[in-house]
């Protein structure tokens, strides 16, 4: 099924423009991002199910909307380009079980349904895609793995291996050909990644290999973010991926209550904080090592998501849960260490608002004693950084034949 419909007016929310992008009834969950495309997964009360929502919000007024609606249930939806993939509940006599399905959206209003890993008897779950690249976790061997598809030619997709270890190995994220993922190998969850360059061969690396807990990992370029435990509440970490041999630990967040579910582009992360008693929504830009508030509107956000400048999340301000996005600007975003000179701000641009800037302080530096304030510095963190020792890894990879998949065009419910 499919639907093409128009909402969502902006509205303002401290600095940032803050917007719903389909408000409605029922609960919106989960987000993912590429450029002006979000997609979610919705429970729709008419129909007792939850179904793929896919818009186009590069028209803010008048967005593209797409629903991709089947029998049972579409979640946990991820995009890239004109590419949506998502876990598809199949249910035949009284089993069932979880498969990888895409839709091509070249055409937004006529999508093109694929199954990319229809293996019965096995869930496979919590997709995601870079271009050709589609990975996800898998239930073959009795716990769970990571596999792959190469979907260039999305009629025959050709399946390969890139973890299965003992343990879980779950919730992948790639970039490019970098897979990351949580992996319970060793009793607790580490992340751990590979370069699947060699489709034949993964070359796997080590993230971190702490005690406590590490999870919800995300990649982007060289940048891999986490959750960690490793202070007894919940706190983000990244790293440096440029040396595999030597990965480089960056404190991002790591203070008083929890923050989870990083998500990061380029040089910024964000994240879900209740430092503050609700959960709002938190960014950290690694070049100038600022840490700011995104959001601080009633009721929790959560899940956020970026891409550019554009971050998004579910938000129960309302009562349900629904999406919101934000745009971000200004100096917090800024992406240079350096501001050129006259950029007073520091948003790494000299313009009006650098004028009226320093028209202000000349006025207050006249008028009153008030000091003029520089750059916020970067968020401490104030808990024990010491005592992070790194376990070992050497283990052996199971065996699967080369291609477990059929693989097929399938068209939608009408």
């Amino acid at each position: 099924m499919f639907l093409l419909l128009t909402a969502g007016s902006a509205v303002q929310a401290g600095p940032w423009a803050e917007w719903p992008i389909l408000p409605g009834p029922d609960d919106q969950q989960h987000p993912d991002l590429h450029g002006t495309v979000a997609v979610w997964h919705e429970f729709v009360s008419q129909f007792g199910d939850y179904d793929v929502y896919v818009v186009d919000f590069n028209d803010i007024e008048n967005p593209l909307v797409t629903v991709i609606g089947d029998a049972n249930d579409q979640m946990h939806p991820a995009v890239y380009g004109h590419r949506v993939v998502w876990q598809d509940l199949i249910v035949w006599g009284d089993s069932s079980d979880w498969d990888i399905h895409m839709a091509d959206l070249s055409r937004f209003d006529e999508p093109i349904g694929y199954i990319v890993s229809d293996i019965p008897a096995n869930d496979e779950q919590r997709p995601a895609i870079y271009g050709n690249t589609v990975v996800w976790q898998d239930t073959s061997g009795g716990d769970y793995n990571i596999f792959g598809a190469d979907v260039t030619d999305p009629e025959r997709p050709s399946e390969f291996v890139v973890a299965a270890f003992e343990g879980d190995q779950q919730r992948p994220s790639i970039w490019r050909t970098t897979v990351v993922w949580e992996d319970s190998y060793f009793g607790d969850n580490d992340i751990v990644a590979a370069d699947i360059l060699m489709r034949d061969r993964p070359a796997e690396f080590a993230v971190v290999l702490l005690e406590g807990d590490q999870q919800n990992a995300v990649v982007h370029a060289d940048t891999v973010v986490w959750e960690d435990d490793f202070y007894g509440d919940w706190d983000i970490f990244g790293a440096r991926l440029s040396d595999q041999n030597q990965v480089t630990e960056l404190v991002i967040a790591s203070v008083e209550g929890d923050q989870r579910h990083p998500d990061v582009e380029g040089h910024l992360v964000v994240w879900q904080d209740n430092r503050n008693g609700q959960w709002d929504i938190y960014g950290h830009n690694l070049v100038t090592r600022r840490t700011f508030r995104i959001t601080d509107d009633p009721g929790d956000q959560i899940h956020p998501v970026i891409s550019g400048s554009t971050v998004l999340w579910q938000d129960n301000r309302r009562g349900p849960w629904n999406i919101y996005a934000a745009l971000l600007d200004g100096p917090d975003v800024a992406g240079c260490a350096s501001p050129p000179a006259g950029d007073v701000n520091g948003d790494c641009r000299v313009d009006f608002a650098d004028v009226a800037i320093l028209a202000g302080t000349w006025l207050q530096s006249h008028f009153s004693e008030v000091p003029i304030s520089g750059p916020v510095p970067a968020e401490a963190a104030p808990k024990d950084s010491g005592g992070r020792l790194d376990k070992t890894m050497d283990r052996p990879m199971r065996s699967y034949p080369g291609n477990r998949n059929r693989g097929a065009t399938r068209p939608f419910a009408g």
